[in-house]
């Protein structure tokens, strides 16, 4: 087992120097989008918004003491305005904390998905331009064939390679978009419930003074 693992590793690290220099653009392309797609999961799943029932978090608005977690924070945070403005703007605030950092994460994200594959094709290039370079040079030898080769492999590596990060790349991206959606409508849910319990509760107060 140990020796399969080892001849594997052996394996990946001759194809990875094979590649050339793009590899490096490459590896650094996909630890920044992995590297950053897994801190935003872990963001989101820390909200804990995504396993917290409705009639839970309702229950929190009026009962402070059983609130929990980071959705217990946000409700102590907003349910402290004392009036319907003062409640809007809360959430305001909430929105700039809350989803502007996710967005331009996601932005960046796009980007690198979008960088990888272009990579690859400028990997390409050069790995082509390198066995020009050598069927130009070479007189038919041994040695023209293996530059040759090395041209041809640094060539495919590379734009493979830039597949590879591209396409779970961009399906890891838009599953995290879709979760970034859900935490957009679960705000904007829990603003509207709140607002209006602010707007009855006001009205109600009216009622009692007329």
């Amino acid at each position: 087992m140990i020796e399969a693992f080892q001849s594997l590793c052996e394996q990946a690290i001759s194809i990875w120097l094979s590649g050339g220099w793009a590899m490096m653009a490459l590896a650094v392309n996909a630890l920044v989008l992995f590297g950053l797609g897994m801190h935003i999961l872990l963001k989101l799943v820390e909200k804990g918004f995504l396993f917290l029932p409705e009639t839970v978090w309702r229950r929190w608005i009026d009962h402070p003491q059983e609130r929990r977690g980071q959705i217990g924070e946000i409700l102590a945070y907003v349910t402290s305005g004392l009036s319907l403005k003062q409640t809007l703007d809360f959430f305001q605030e909430l929105r700039t904390t809350e989803i502007v950092p996710f967005e331009r994460d996601l932005r960046v994200m796009q980007v690198c998905v979008g960088a990888a594959p272009l990579l690859g094709l400028l990997g390409t290039v050069t790995g082509m331009l390198t066995t020009f370079g050598a069927l130009a040079s070479g007189s038919g030898g041994e040695k023209t064939m293996a530059l040759v080769a090395e041209g041809i492999s640094e060539a495919l590596i590379t734009t493979e390679t830039g597949l590879v990060i591209a396409l779970p790349g961009l399906f890891f991206q838009y599953q995290l978009s879709r979760m970034h959606d859900q935490y957009k409508s679960f705000l904007t849910h829990l603003e509207t419930v709140c607002t209006q319990k602010i707007y009855k509760e006001s009205r109600q107060k009216q009622t009692t003074k007329n």
